[in-house]
């Protein structure tokens, strides 16, 4: 009892220090040292107040114990024996490591649009949803800001990875951490993409802060996570997406002026 309560402990300190750091450290150069550098990449015009900054570290915090107990509930003793993880690391190709990564991006994404458009469900919105979207200019403080019941959903995919393909935890871990940093590149409120990625191939695969900026902003449409290819199957991608991504990337670096940024009361 007392060793599972440790493990809890250690796994919920990794997840709420993974959020602070890597949160952090884009809300260091984003928000507090270089905002007006970056004027040209804030993609709406206004900053979000400190009350919603602690807002959302709150509820962040309380995910980071959900999705913590999700994750180590997926590693138990209790299922292994039914699961597809393999704890020897030359029980499959190295090359294995690199490649179920991204084949467990590709099931999250799939797992997470459909999941996020139930949680839109009119029955299910206000009782779960809301709460993410109470934050609508989000920051990288949004990231994990779910209502108690959403963050069991959000977890539960960890359980549904390890059932779905041989994986090592060294990928489970590579997972929890690339997971995060798109994560918090999608909330980010500002747009990095280079010039020319809008005249690419992954332009038309890869979703940017832009797109999931509109969904907070709209509250429809838009509901994938890393792709577009969900969206764009089912008919959900907002009309607005490409045009307002088109007037970003010319704010960028078309020489119009940044918005003029104006701190919400």
């Amino acid at each position: 009892m007392n060793q599972t309560f440790e493990n809890i402990i250690l796994a919920f300190l990794l997840t709420i220090g993974r959020y602070f750091l890597i949160a952090g450290i884009f809300f260091l150069v984003f928000y507090l040292l270089f905002p007006k550098s970056l004027l040209r990449n804030k993609i709406q015009g206004r900053l979000a107040g400190t009350a919603d900054f602690l807002r959302e570290i709150l509820h962040s915090s309380v995910s980071s114990m959900v999705l913590a107990v999700m994750a180590l509930l997926a590693l138990s003793e209790g299922i292994r024996g039914y699961t597809f993880i393999y704890t020897d690391l030359h029980a499959y190709p190295i090359w294995w490591v690199p490649v179920s990564l991204v084949l467990t991006l590709v099931v999250h994404d799939t797992y997470f649009y459909w999941m996020h458009r139930i949680l839109h469900h009119k029955k299910l919105f206000k009782l779960t949803h809301l709460v993410h979207h109470q934050s609508t200019n989000p920051s990288p403080w949004t990231s994990y800001s779910f209502h108690f019941l959403e963050a069991i959903a959000e977890g539960a995919v960890m359980i549904v990875l390890v059932f779905a393909m041989p994986l090592h935890p060294l990928t489970l871990m590579l997972f929890a951490l690339s997971s995060f940093v798109i994560n918090v590149y999608g909330h980010l409120g500002y747009e990095i993409m280079p010039k020319g990625f809008r005249n690419t191939f992954l332009f038309e695969i890869i979703n940017t802060s832009t797109f999931h900026n509109l969904h907070h902003q709209k509250f429809r449409g838009n509901y994938g996570l890393y792709l577009r290819v969900w969206d764009r199957l089912m008919k959900t991608e907002h009309p607005d997406y490409v045009k307002d991504y088109d007037r970003m990337q010319e704010k960028r670096f078309g020489n119009l002026p940044g918005d003029t940024l104006v701190k919400a009361k």
